[in-house]
C-alpha cells in the first residue's frame, strides 16, 4: 500500500501499524508523535492502529536548538 509519510510517499505492507513504522524508522520512540490524517494517535494505540491506502501521516521528533 502507498501512503505518504512526511510529504513522500512510501510503499508499506498491508496491515502495517503505526507501530511497526515507528519501529521500522527510528531507534529512539520515546521522543516521538506520530499523527495520521491530521489526528494525533496516541503512543498506546500504535500497535492497534493499521495503516490503510492514502494515509497521510507525520512522525515528528522535537529538535534542540538555540
Amino acid at each position: 500500500m502507498k501512503i505518504t509519510l512526511n510529504g513522500t510517499i512510501a510503499e508499506l505492507a498491508d496491515g502495517t501499524s503505526v507501530g511497526d513504522l515507528v519501529r521500522e524508522r527510528t531507534d529512539d520512540r520515546r521522543r516521538v508523535a506520530v499523527a495520521r490524517n491530521g489526528e494525533v494517535v496516541r503512543r498506546g494505540e500504535w500497535d492497534a492502529v493499521r495503516l490503510s491506502e492514502g494515509d497521510l501521516i507525520e512522525v515528528l521528533a522535537p529538535v534542540a536548538g538555540g
